[in-house]
This record gives structure tokens, sequence and C-alpha cells, in this order.
């Protein structure tokens, strides 16, 4: 079945988790029980917070898309147990036009793969007639091998190493052959030959199959009784018996135990050399606990993924999801600046110049008419505050105002009160390490060919984080490093004075040129009157890069 991953950028905030949350509850609400929240990155605090209040499943957790064995596999497969005779596997295999069959425990862990491979090179040993190779069967077994009629039968799902003696000689040569061998581990095939039959009972061979359908002497029948050996009758003649036998073994002596199966979470990468060398081209799939989930064949490889996304909060592919560029994207959903997005078909695509992609998804609910669940619209109304800075940025629209007016009366929350709540619930630093603070909440950027981060917290003072300036500052600069940027910012956002401070780790030529009032503190730049990333930062920072350019 197919999943349609509805998922913001990567380290999300508030807006892009309520997001995915609220509008695959839409899908879902449509009877489209496909679609499924997910989230590219760990719960802020504030979001954390939100979901914890109102009652609401936190999206999946989706740290990639690398293309990986799940997407690809088809369903669930045939498989045997352990026990099945091999006659049956190849049955099963014809059935359903298999070219493997795993091989697995009662609690479907999984223990070999029958392919025609492995068949034919066990098969060869015990066939060959310069060795004498025995198999392992049960009198059960044999019996519905050879669709045989029982006649007598003892132990009968007893393993036990066979070897078959054909009583085609003369009687004194077959007594010379049977003589050779432990008489429990012989079945010996006999035609009408009463005095055979006899001779066998008495020495207490495992099992006598009469072949051709004839059938024993009620005396044979008694005697065999007595000295427990069990009587088939087959209705093939002797050679055709002889041949089947060979397929009463249990599958798991003919399957082949030293191919390693994959798992769901391998990727693509690591697979298609395996499956080069493959039987078949085809591998076995299992689980984390050894539980076989099907197989993966090269073709499959070639098949659409069972993947596809919506993207909710994010147009840019440097923002998106590590891997989604191989998979269909169905719709996008967002309020930010287009990037350079592109698709190889048409797709739904909304954009609009709204303070909080929450505003977006809670109009969908009326446009399309569906039943907005309570918990769904308390989580909107906090995403558009927490996007808006409770209606306060200035990317706030009148439809951001008038859809958050409608969640407040239908939940019946104070807009004041509840944005201010969710604020607070962001702005605390205590017990949380620089690193996780600019990680919370970062976008990447790329502007004439610069790639840069800009990170934002919004906090009631920044006096804590300033104290802890050159702690931030340092994994700045590991971000810009590692991502060989021009330069990787924080925007700290003083909830209750509406106005920002910037620190940035840089290459000297961009600091240069930058015309942003500075702090006293090094690397500290003020942002008067500036609260949002996306209207008015980024448009700014890109100004200077312009500046550095000329």
């Amino acid at each position: 079945m197919k999943t349609v991953y509805i998922i913001g950028h990567r380290n999300p905030d508030s807006d892009s988790i309520i997001s995915a949350a609220a509008y695959a509850r839409l899908k879902q609400g449509q009877g489209k029980k496909e679609y499924v929240a997910a989230r590219a990155g760990k719960l802020s605090p504030q979001a954390e917070y939100i979901l914890e209040k109102f009652s609401v499943s936190v999206p999946q957790y989706v740290p990639d898309l690398v293309p990986r064995v799940s997407y690809y596999m088809r369903g669930k497969c045939a498989t045997v147990t352990t026990d099945t005779s091999l006659w049956q596997a190849i049955q099963a295999m014809e059935k359903t036009e298999a070219q493997v069959l795993p091989v697995v425990t009662e609690d479907g862990t999984y223990v070999s793969l029958l392919h025609y491979n492995a068949f034919a090179q066990n098969v060869l040993k015990i066939i060959n007639p310069e060795k004498s190779a025995a198999i392992s069967t049960c009198i059960g077994m044999v019996s519905e091998t050879l669709s045989a009629q029982p006649v007598v039968t003892f132990n009968e799902d007893e393993l036990f190493k066979c070897t078959t003696i054909v009583a085609a000689a003369s009687f004194e040569s077959f007594k010379k052959k049977l003589e050779v061998h432990p008489p429990q581990h012989v079945i010996v095939l006999v035609g009408d030959r009463k005095d055979v039959q006899e001779y066998c009972i008495q020495k207490k061979v495992r099992a006598l199959i009469i072949t051709s359908g004839d059938t024993p002497h009620k005396d044979i029948r008694e005697m065999a009784e007595k000295n427990g050996v069990s009587i088939l009758i087959s209705p093939y003649d002797t050679s055709s018996t002889a041949m089947l036998i060979i397929y009463s073994s249990p599958v798991s002596s003919m399957a082949d135990k030293d191919l390693r199966p994959v798992n769901l979470n391998d990727t693509l990468t690591k697979v298609r050399p395996m499956l080069q060398d493959a039987p078949g081209h085809c591998l076995p799939v299992i689980d984390d606990n050894g539980k076989i989930q099907g197989v993966i064949t090269e073709s499959d490889l070639l098949n659409e993924a069972n993947i596809e996304a919506i993207l909710v909060d994010h147009n840019e592919l440097s923002q998106a999801v590590e891997g989604i560029e191989n998979y269909k994207i169905q719709e996008v959903i967002d309020h930010h600046r287009l990037g350079n997005f592109s698709t190889r078909y048409p797709i739904t695509f909304i954009n609009r110049p709204v303070g909080a992609t929450s505003t977006i998804i809670a109009n969908l609910y009326r446009q399309q008419h569906v039943s907005m669940p309570k918990e769904i619209a308390c989580i909107l109304l906090c995403g558009i505050l927490a996007d808006t800075l409770i209606l306060q940025s200035a990317t706030t629209t009148d439809e951001d105002r008038e859809t958050a007016e409608y969640l407040s009366n239908i939940t019946n929350l104070d807009i004041q009160s509840l944005g201010h709540e969710i604020l607070t619930a962001s702005s605390s630093l205590k017990g949380r390490s620089a690193e996780e603070v600019i990680r919370q909440d970062m976008k990447e950027f790329n502007e004439k060919g610069f790639r840069f981060t800009v990170s934002q917290i919004e906090v009631d003072t920044p006096t804590e984080l300033l104290s802890r300036k050159a702690e931030f500052l340092e994994h700045l600069e590991k971000e810009r490093v590692a991502r060989q940027g021009l330069f990787s910012a924080l925007m700290v956002t003083d909830i209750t004075r509406l106005t920002s401070l910037m620190l940035i780790a840089s290459e000297p030529k961009f600091l240069q040129v930058m015309e942003i009032p500075r702090t006293e503190d090094e690397n500290v730049y003020i942002l008067k009157d500036i609260v949002s990333r996306k209207k008015q930062l980024i448009p700014l920072l890109t100004e200077q890069i312009e500046r550095m350019e000329s």
C-alpha cells in the first residue's frame, strides 16, 4: 500500500509540525487513510508543549527519505515452514510463479531461501551414482509426496536419514544389499514380491513401499504391525516412486542457508550490488527482529516507490527532508518565498502571502467542507499565533487575523492568553545546549550562489542567551564550516519588545560590507523592529550579499 507523508522542513518549527498534523487529519477525514503526518526533525519545546496540551499525536519521525528497500518491495510473499516437504514447496513456487521461496520458522523468523540453484545442487548430491547419499525425511512426508495410501504407519513425523533401496535384483543379491545398511534407516521399494516383503519386515526396515498400486496380503500387514514396520502403497511405478521420494525431504534441507537477507531499512545503494549476484536477482527481506517481510527483486527497483509526499511550510528542496527528490511530490502548501522548486509533472501548489501555513490549512478545512475536530482547531490557532508572534509580526495579514478569530470562537480559547502561553513555552534556555537551540529552527538559504543558514528563537529577554554568546558563536561557526557557507546566523527575537538581535559567524568579507547596526559585542547586530525571518531579515541579508558582490 502506498504511503503519502505530509511533512514540513528540516528542523521544524511549530507551524511546520502543526500544519503536517492538521492536513493529514483533513485527508484522513476524507477517507484517505494512506496520508500520514510526518516530521523531518526533533520537536521544538513549543511544538511539543502544544501537541501535549491538546492531546494530538506527534507526527511520525522520518529522518530522511533516502531510497530504502521498504519503499520499493512488493507486499507479503509466500513462505513455507522448515518442516514443509520439498514437494509442497516447489508446488507453492509454481502456483505463485515465484523465483524464490523463503523458509521460516513457525513464528515467521527467516531461516533460508529455496531457489532453483540450491535445489539443483542439493539434488545432484543425492542422485550422484558415485556417492551414497541419504536424505532427511519422515514417513508422513513420504506418504504425502507420493499421494500414497497408508496401510500401516509408525512414528509418522519422526525425521530420519533415509536410504532408499529398490528390490529389483535377485532375492539373494537384495539380501546382501540390505545387510549393508542399518534397517531402521531403510525404505524398500518393492512390487508384488511377497518373499522380499516378508524378509524386509523380519529385518524391521523403517518402511516398505509397494509400488504400482499393488495391495499387500493380510498376513503381510499383520506381520508389519507386529514388527513396527510402516507400509505404504504408491500409485506410481518403481522408478517414479524412487524419484519422488527425493522430494519428500524437508525444504530446509534443500534451501540455501548461506544467502544473507536484507533489512527493510537497507539503502538501495547497499542492496543493488547484492541483487546482481543473488540467485534469480531476488533477496529475502527481514525486519529488525529477523521476521520475513517479503522479497525484493531487481525489477522492483524499476517501479515507482510506494512513498509519495506533500510538502508543508516550505518549497525549497534545500530545506526539505533528505532524499525527497527521489519521490513524487503531490502537493506543496506554503507561505514562504518561491525557491527553485520544479517537478516533472503538474502538482497542486498553494502559496499564499500569509503569516502562517496553519492559516492556509485551517481555511482548506472550511473550503472543502470538512468538519474540523476541536483539538485540530486548537493546534491550528497555536500555529498561527506562534508564527505571527500573536498576530504582531510584520507577516501578519487580515486573513491570519480573521482565521485566528474564527478558530478562537469555535475553541473558546483567548488569543492573547494562549499566545503568551505558547511563546513562553519556547523562550526558556535552561538545560538546552547552544547546538540544540541553533538547530531547533534553522533554515538553509542560497542567494547569488552563496549558502548560509539562519536560525531563530523567541525569548522573553535576550540577557541569558547573550551571557552565553561565546558558546553560541562557536556552534554557529561549526555550522558554517560544515556547510561551507558564507555565514550562519541566529536571530534572537524579544517577544516582549518585538525586536531582535542577530549573532553571526561569518567569513570576514561579508562582515566588512554589512550595513546593519552592531552592538558593543563583536558579532552581535541590532535588528530594530525586525521579528520576521522570511519577510524582514532574509531580504535584508540578501541586500548585504548583493553589496558584497558589487
